[in-house]
């Protein structure tokens, strides 16, 4: 099966996801939340800095569950306007929102 280029839209949002990850994951070593999901590292890797904009449903439901965040708060958040005001600067804490 042919996969079609990514759509402008789906690569913004791979890289809301990746950020919103990335965030979330604070701290925390990238292996321990990579194990801890089930996924492995190099997975991870890819999902925060955008190499996989579309990532499989399982993975992201595995990795939101060990960062403590729920799938409608993360589905929120990359499916946001870009500049609505949300976003969270780096090294600010993530909103309640994002909380399961």
């Amino acid at each position: 099966m042919v996969r079609l280029p990514l759509t402008p839209a789906e690569v913004e949002r791979g890289q809301r996801l990746g950020a919103l990850l990335r965030l979330a994951r604070g701290d925390r070593s990238m292996l321990d939340t990579a194990l801890a999901a089930g996924v492995s590292p190099e997975t991870l890797r890819k999902i925060e800095t955008g190499r996989v904009a579309t990532p499989a449903f399982p993975t992201i439901a595995a990795i939101a569950e060990v960062l403590g965040l729920s799938l409608d708060a993360v589905w929120a958040e990359i499916s946001r306007p870009e500049h609505d005001g949300g976003a969270v600067e780096p090294g600010r804490a993530a909103p309640e929102r994002w909380a399961s």
